[in-house]
């Protein structure tokens, strides 16, 4: 791929950039040999969204990765006390790190966030600094050593918190004078990381949080005169701060070249124009590298060319397009804290095995200690993480997510903040081989003498072409076949050669093999003739009301066999269908209603987008009904009052959400 070219945003970019550093000093620049080959996608881009949209947001290599590792790792490490935002909460009168500030350190007003990173004495007359050393200067800090065990852990992709919203840049910045190479550990902590990650043949990464800097996080910091300190507080305007924060980005991208930028939240709130030209800066100079790369957001970017993340949870069901969750170690603090507590082993498993399965990545937060320990509890979560993904980790990597992600009665995800969760033996995840040959069926835990998969039941999947059933062994490229198996109504039922399990696992994969494509759930299954579709939570049917006006709400009814709940799905190609009534003639019709808990509504037929409908499996027999207008389900919000309205709502974990439809 050819270079962007002299008059590129890319290259003006630079030109300001590296001209205002030659003004200052030397800004040292890491080489790397450039990839093999690229996506193809636009050869150059600009500050506009209709440019930064064709770049393609998740390249192949993200989506083979699945599981990545970040760290927080800081100034907060010093203290740690309460989490990563004790620089903000220090100075917020009566919380309790401002009260643990002033007892250990003094008040803030006078002892401020800024000796953490310069260095002073705290009451008890110890040093107190952010300066972690190399083991080979004497330190704790080995990036090699972190870099193994993150690859030991299964990780491929890694990297650090580059700038969390305290505003201390981790690398040899020419912008922000508050940086690690010209303050605290005197390092180009950036930069140490990149070369130890990348010499273990992981993806490199790094994260800035620094919108909030300027827009909040040192809200209770009264305005400084010194215009050092101004800088370190977000205190210099909006104009100054926007260009701040573009600046530091374009030097992260210029000095270090990460394969994936992540984003914290609070980018609506940075001037327009330099987003889009930091995301037309990153993808100029992709071209230039023949890599791709990877941007993901919270807010104020789009999944067009991006990545949208979830900080701790991820979609109830199947998403696209390609998605990525945050989530910590835990569940505390992000940042290490003194004394803190963090999620079992098998629940962070279970949780990565659940966000593969409905179409995302996983990046893990740890959190070392501010000298460059990682604690030993910690190590053994990462191990224990790769200890199974060694195993079973074809079912993992460079998979895809199926027609289903998979059954059993413990929800996870829904949104934002859900957190991990781990399974039982009964929640099963699907993913497939990219070729769609290969179907993993992973159960988060033994189900005894008999495996069932309800998913697979006759009523919803021909299994004709299914070739073989092998369990994958206690070593990767092991298997042991099972051919005692039987399908029913009820699922697919494995016989095991044993009920207790023949080795530990935090979850057993199952590989099913075709000859041929994978069969598509729900394919011929339908009924052709009338049916009653039932809510999984209520028990109560769909009706129509009968003969009603255009425009009539659905409700929900008990079964008694009129013909107003019944309900014919005809097909119209493609996987959608029209739900048609058998009193009334008329068809479900979202109306374009895009709310959640708007009132799903029938008409005549008309053909339009909001008439048609798909039905997406979510496990034990059950389907999502989504309509084709405006990409929601139909929903009987748990409410289980006769004669309630069927609403619609976006595809979610909750069985408010799913139906059964079977023969009237």
């Amino acid at each position: 791929m050819p270079s962007p070219s002299p008059s590129s945003p890319f290259n003006i970019s630079r030109r300001r950039l590296l001209t205002a550093a030659a003004a200052t000093g030397t800004l040292s620049l890491l080489r790397f040999a450039p990839e093999a080959s690229a996506n193809t996608g636009p050869q150059s881009y600009t500050a506009s969204w209709a440019s930064v949209d064709q770049h393609p947001p998740a390249p192949t290599w993200f989506q083979d990765a699945k599981f990545g590792i970040y760290y927080h790792w800081g100034t907060w490490s010093v203290p740690a006390f309460g989490s990563e935002w004790y620089p903000r909460n220090m100075y917020n009168s009566g919380s309790a790190e401002n009260q643990h500030h002033i007892a250990t350190y003094g008040d803030p007003s006078v002892w401020g966030f800024q000796n953490f990173i310069l260095g002073a004495n705290n009451k008890a007359g110890q040093w107190t600094q952010f300066a972690p050393k190399l083991t080979s200067a004497g330190g704790n800090w080995d990036p090699n050593a972190w870099a193994t065990l993150f690859k030991n852990a299964g990780a491929r992709f890694a990297g650090p918190v580059a700038e969390h919203h305290d505003g201390f840049s981790m690398w040899n910045s020419q912008v922000n004078p508050w940086n690690s190479v010209a303050k605290g550990p005197k390092l180009d902590l950036l930069s140490l990381h990149a070369q130890a990650i990348r010499a273990q043949g992981l993806k490199f990464m790094c994260s800035l949080h620094h919108a909030y800097h300027f827009n909040g996080y040192f809200q209770y910091v009264p305005n400084q005169s010194d215009p050092n300190l101004r800088i370190l507080f977000g205190q210099q305007g909006s104009t100054a701060e926007n260009q701040l924060w573009y600046n530091k980005l374009h030097e992260v991208i210029t000095g270090y070249q990460p394969d994936l930028i992540w984003q914290d939240f609070d980018l609506g709130l940075v001037q327009e124009s330099d987003r889009l030209q930091f995301l037309a800066d990153y993808y100029n100079a992709a071209v230039s590298w023949n890599k791709d790369v990877v941007a993901t957001y919270k807010d104020g970017f789009d999944a067009n060319g991006e990545v949208f993340d979830y900080e701790r949870g991820g979609p109830g069901g199947l998403l696209t397009p390609y998605w990525l969750t945050d989530d910590a170690i835990s569940p505390t603090s992000w940042g290490y804290t003194t004394g803190m507590g963090y999620y079992t082993t098998q629940a962070l498993l279970h949780a990565l095995i659940d966000r593969v399965s409905k179409g995302g990545n996983m990046l893990l937060n740890i959190s070392p200690t501010w000298d460059g320990t990682i604690p030993s509890q910690q190590q053994t979560i990462l191990l224990g993480l790769g200890d199974w993904l060694g195993r079973f980790g074809e079912s993992i990597y460079a998979t895809r997510s199926w027609a289903s992600y998979g059954e059993g009665p413990t929800a996870m995800g829904g949104g934002s903040f859900t957190g991990p969760k781990a399974g039982t033996p009964q929640d099963i995840r699907f993913t497939r081989s990219q070729d769609n040959t290969i179907l993993y069926a992973t159960t988060l835990g033994w189900q005894g003498g008999t495996t069932t998969i309800t998913t697979l039941g006759s009523n919803s999947i021909s299994l004709s072409n299914l070739a073989s059933i092998q369990l994958i062994n206690n070593a990767a490229g092991q298997y042991t076949s099972l051919t005692n198996y039987t399908q029913d109504g009820g699922g697919l039922h494995i016989t095991m050669p044993s009920a207790n399990p023949p080795f530990n696992a935090l979850a057993y994969t199952f590989k099913l093999t075709f000859n041929g494509q994978i069969p598509t759930p729900g394919a011929g299954s339908i009924p052709t003739g009338w049916v009653k579709v039932a809510n999984a939570t209520t028990g109560l049917v769909i009706d129509s009301g009968g003969n009603v006006a255009s425009g009539s709400g659905l409700k929900q009814w008990s079964y008694n066999g009129s013909t107003n709940l019944q309900w014919q799905f005809v097909p119209l190609g493609g996987g959608w269908y029209k739900i048609v009534n058998n009193t009334n003639g008329m068809v479900a019709d979202s109306w374009g209603n895009t709310a959640n808990g708007a009132t799903c509504l029938q008409s005549p037929w008309n053909g339009g987008n909001n008439q048609q409908w798909k039905l997406d499996p979510a496990g034990n027999g059950r389907y999502h009904i989504v309509n084709r207008g405006t990409n929601t389900a139909l929903d009987g919000a748990g409410n289980a009052t006769v004669g309630s309205p069927t609403v619609m709502w976006a595809e979610n974990g909750s069985t408010n959400n799913e139906y059964t439809i079977t023969a009237a």
